[in-house]
């Protein structure tokens, strides 16, 4: 986790005096007036032939020029030592902004200074921290910026500028670089996810808070860190203290860092005036890859446990696209035998929405489940672990609601005295408080109630984003950022975790749960298409979290949202995206393949075989790796070419660890695809050897029931 930038060292305050050496123009200017004459000489001045003239005006014009050289030397000078006080290791700060240079001396970082320039004469360097007490318009302010070398091949820069008069907004401009000359990489799950990030149009700076991008389109998602990195091996890290802002130019190509208190769910921390800082680290290294190891290992935490072996092998079957709200015993029994009619083994079995009287109660509707013991009893005789739908909500109408403004579980309107209601997909309700003890110990023992009474395996923990909390609001422990209530919702599933879902996460790399991708649409484009499942896998894998969920094969099927517009996602739709799920470190189906014909079903046996085979032991090995490294499961090809600038473009491949390299077709109508493979001996699944690499194989065949995959071979 990064911890927050240290207080401003006390600096000395340096001016610039005059050069040691050099007499001022005044003096000059009387030592060439004054004329020493000779006895005998009359006092009386002669008056000048006409052949003297001239060189009387050329001696002063001379003087004038040698005055004019002293001058500028001297300002010449001053720039030198100006410039060089204001250098440290490979960056140079301007009254503007500061750039960084990596060791080749090539610009590989850029940053402008938006809300105010600096006063260059308030700087003063001491050792490795420079600092600087003025703004160009004359406002107090602290800044500085700390070189750190942790290891030979990396330099890191601590950078900070606090505002020390209150209701200012601090912003700095992050430049991406031409088109073609970086890639970035990292930040948040959005609605229409590109790898490499785009930037398209522009966006006023918004709070970087998890948001639903369902419902809202130009929001953040679900799970985000305030991390980027550069394919030129440069990354940047934004202090959890800043209230932090994000918009962007794509005109210019440059992410706008803002922090601001000003019509924001961000707080001053209790006691301090509201002047905001925007405080981060930029570390620069050798190449793209050492370079991200270097951060996670030093910013990032790391899971502290592995998931249920069973979750990497089999698929997990959700009863939502089937019966949605009208589920009930008889339709999940039935799914259940379904399951198993058609050859698929008995696995995690998940009951999704409406199972209880209402949002908020923890226990059966008895009119639709009149017997749940006994169909848990049954379900775990055949085989199924079975795990239930929860979320934070709990609707005015719940048996529950009572209960919790009387105990005060709920976030509250801003004064604290009453419970601040607000609008879900699901209705109005209270929102649980997860910063007041009282209510997290509530939450968890309904969890702990269901599982030992039904033998509930674990649980799909949804929602938990701050877009769902009210504007303004306050809880028991004050969150001067919001993103933390995130963190808590998080931190109910740890007793859960072997076999939990969640799809918030801020800071909980270390909560050792799968994390879902946000629902899909049942499309083929970016915007939560098919074509996006790739980036925001690399994307959240990048970010932290190793245990990814793309959610459900096909997508949510949503009418309006559903390519064709039918009950299922087209035919062939389903049917590559069944192939891209098996591949990632959980599957998923919610539209079972027997919804199609005999032959879908045929491929989903197929690939449900090959993840058992195949994908789900390298999985595992990889799993058990990451509590150690870090490292994640899903890697982008960069990860083993970091200099191959074809490599830093690729969004439609990605590989699982360093051996397995996927390349599915992504495009409606296509039974071939162009295939990157990096440098290095790759076997096809077919059985072909490429040693004459790195090649981009054009148009390679792929059959609707095949995946193009290849396999290291050492």
């Amino acid at each position: 986790m990064s911890q927050n930038l240290e207080k401003s060292q006390a600096y000395p305050r340096r001016r610039p005096g005059p050069h040691p050496g050099l007499e001022s123009p005044e003096a000059a200017s009387a030592t060439a007036m004054y004329t020493f004459l000779p006895d005998n000489i009359s006092s009386v001045k002669p008056k000048a032939s006409k052949e003297v003239r001239p060189l009387l005006g050329s001696v002063v014009l001379g003087l004038l020029l040698v005055l004019a050289a002293v001058v500028a030397w001297c300002y010449y000078s001053a720039s030198l030592r100006k410039a060089e006080r204001l250098r440290l290791e490979q960056l140079d700060l301007k009254l503007g902004g500061f750039s960084i240079r990596n060791q080749k001396g090539e610009q590989v970082f850029r940053m402008a200074f938006r809300s105010g320039a600096l006063d260059l004469d308030s700087c003063s360097r001491d050792g490795a921290l420079l600092g600087c007490s003025r703004r160009a318009d004359g406002r107090p302010l602290h800044f500085f910026i700390q070189t750190v070398r942790p290891k030979d091949t990396v330099m890191c820069y601590r950078v900070r500028w606090e505002e020390a008069e209150p209701g200012l907004a601090v912003e700095h401009a992050m430049f991406l670089g031409d088109d073609g000359e970086a890639h970035w990489y990292g930040g948040a799950e959005m609605r229409t996810q590109h790898w490499p990030i785009r930037l398209e149009g522009q966006q006023e700076p918004q709070p970087f808070v998890t948001s639903d991008v369902y419902s809202s389109d130009a929001a953040f998602g679900g799970i985000l860190e305030r991390y980027w990195l550069s394919s030129r091996a440069a990354a940047i890290k934004v202090n959890g203290s800043v209230p932090f802002h994000l918009g962007w130019n794509g005109t210019e190509r440059s992410l706008r860092l803002q922090a601001r208190y000003r019509r924001t769910p961000y707080k001053p921390p209790a006691g301090l005036p509201a002047a905001p800082e925007l405080s981060y680290r930029v570390c620069v290294g050798s190449d793209i890859t050492s370079i991200h190891k270097y951060m996670v290992r030093r910013y990032f935490n790391k899971p502290s446990r592995v998931p249920a072996p069973e979750t990497f092998r089999d698929p997990i079957w959700s009863t939502w696209v089937l019966f949605g709200r009208e589920v009930d015993q008889d339709k999940v029994q039935r799914f259940a035998r379904q399951i198993r009619q058609h050859g698929f083994n008995s696995s995690h079995l998940e009951i999704d929405d409406t199972y209880t009287p209402a949002y908020g109660d923890f226990r059966f509707d008895e009119a639709k489940f009149p017997n749940a013991s006994d169909m848990f009893r049954r379900l775990r005789g055949a085989g199924f672990q079975v795990t239930l739908w929860v979320h934070p909500f709990v609707n005015y109408n719940a048996s529950s609601f009572g209960e919790g403004v009387e105990r005060e579980l709920f976030v509250r309107e801003p004064s604290g005295r009453l419970p601040a209601l607000v609008r879900w997909w699901n209705g109005i309700g209270a929102v649980l408080d997860f910063t007041r003890p009282e209510a997290r110990d509530w939450f968890q023992g309904h969890l702990r109630r269901l599982r030992a009474q039904y033998g509930v395996a674990s649980f799909k923990f949804d929602a938990g984003e701050v877009s769902y909390l009210p504007r303004d609001f306050s809880t028991y422990r004050p969150l001067p950022d919001p993103n933390l209530w995130s963190r808590r919702y998080t931190e109910m599933a740890l007793p859960f975790f072997s076999l939990a879902e969640v799809r918030v996460g801020y800071q909980s790399q270390n909560i050792s749960c799968f994390f879902r991708l946000v629902d899909r649409d049942s499309v083929w484009g970016y915007d939560l298409g098919l074509r996006s499942l790739i980036p925001a896998v690399l994307t959240v894998s990048m970010l932290g979290y190793p245990f990814i969920l793309p959610d459900m094969v096909g997508g949510n099927v949503v009418p309006e949202r559903t390519a064709g517009g039918g009950r299922v996602p087209e035919r062939e739709l389903y049917v590559r995206w069944l192939e891209v799920a098996a591949f990632m470190p959980a599957m998923q189906f919610s539209v079972p393949p027997w919804q199609y014909d005999a032959e879908v079903v045929a491929i989903a046996h197929k690939f449900t075989a090959l993840r058992a085979s195949l994908v789900a032991p390298l999985l595992l090995e990889l799993a058990g790796e990451v509590t150690d490294t870090g490292d994640p499961i899903v890697r982008p090809l960069w990860w083993i070419a970091p200099a191959d600038e074809t490599a830093h473009r690729i969004d439609s491949q990605f590989l699982i660890g360093d051996t397995l390299l996927v390349a599915p077709v992504l495009e409606p109508g296509k039974q071939e695809r162009d295939v990157y493979l990096p440098a290095g001996k790759w076997r096809s699944y077919k059985g072909e050897l490429f040693d004459k690499t790195p090649v981009l194989l054009t148009d390679y065949p792929v059959d609707l029931d095949e995946i193009a995959y290849f396999i290291w071979v050492s």
